[in-house]
């Protein structure tokens, strides 16, 4: 599903020039959960935002499903990730003046009335069936989270990407996310990739690769 090769990545900070990503490699089955795991720094949300075709690299290749993303255009490239991606963040990224519903349906607004009844059934699975038309201030962390969840299932995505979904909750609401993340990722044989600081949050993934020296290194 997801292949990387030789991947760099580099920023200037004044004169200093601070390589993040040196010479990665990985690969990522179809339907495995994946957790990105490492010291702060060490460079695992660019690699996921790099994956992601969000982030392009200065050398390498990211293919996804035999397709080089970073040979495609700009808008080609926003099309196959629009189709292809979806995308939780530890803040909810949600929009404030759309309500539950609205922020939910970002990915399928232009699909008509039958993609707006399928994410309220969505919203419904994931408990919100009677916030949709709550703004994202009159939900609790959980619930905007939970919304971001249906956000990005919405449209079906093959992959989900996930920086640190559970870094602004509780440990239980923050375990009640994962689980209905993994359930609703394993009904549909989705691809999970996941940014982590929590070892024992990574553990339950089916591999966790540690990034360390802008490399994997459990490879």
């Amino acid at each position: 599903m997801i292949t990387a090769s030789n991947l760099h990545r580099s920023y200037s900070i004044g004169h200093n020039t601070i390589e993040v990503l040196h010479g990665l490699d990985l690969h990522i089955n179809k339907g495995e959960k994946v957790f990105l795991c490492g010291p702060s720094g060490a460079g695992k949300t660019t690699l996921m935002y790099t994956l992601a075709g969000l982030e392009q690299p200065q050398q390498g290749k990211v293919l996804i499903d035999g397709t080089d993303i970073y040979a495609l255009n700009l808008k080609k490239r926003a099309l196959f990730r629009n189709k292809t991606m979806g995308f939780i963040f530890q803040n909810y990224m949600l929009m404030p003046e759309l309500t539950a519903l609205e922020n939910a349906s970002l990915a399928t607004a232009v699909a008509g009335r039958e993609a707006t009844e399928q994410v309220i059934a969505l919203l419904e699975r994931v408990g919100l069936g009677n916030r949709l038309h709550h703004l994202p201030n009159e939900l609790s962390g959980g619930e905007q989270q939970r919304v971001a969840i249906a956000r990005a299932l919405a449209h079906n995505p093959a992959i989900i990407f996930a920086d640190e979904p559970t870094g602004n909750l509780d440990s239980r609401n923050g375990g009640q996310i994962l689980d209905l993340l993994f359930s609703l990722a394993e009904e549909g044989g989705k691809t999970l990739v996941t940014v982590t600081h929590d070892a024992s949050i990574a553990a339950r993934g089916d591999r966790t690769l540690i990034i360390r020296d802008g490399v994997v290194a459990n490879a």
